[in-house]
């Protein structure tokens, strides 16, 4: 694999992981604001999310903006790994 097939795949999967966690987010969201409090997914969010609050437009916006990175930080790390384990 050469360095511009590796910048591509990094730039295919780090769009694809990133609207993935974010579409995601969006959802959990969302089925936060239909169901109980007690069936909520912040538990599982906060903790992760830096700046993630509950109901507050930073809160939330911080939250997608998280989970949007998180999956370029997931590309970035893993295709070269997987481009170094899988030459060996």
């Amino acid at each position: 694999m050469t360095d511009t097939t590796l910048k591509q795949g990094i730039r295919i999967w780090g769009w694809t992981l990133s609207l993935f966690l974010l579409i995601t987010y969006l959802l959990c969201v969302g089925y936060g604001l239909l169901v109980p409090a007690k069936f909520h997914m912040l538990d599982a969010w906060a903790p992760l999310l830096p700046g993630f609050e509950w109901l507050t437009w930073p809160g939330f916006i911080a939250g997608a903006v998280g989970s949007f990175l998180y999956g370029w930080y997931a590309a970035v790390l893993l295709l070269p790994l997987h481009r170094f384990f899988s030459s060996k």
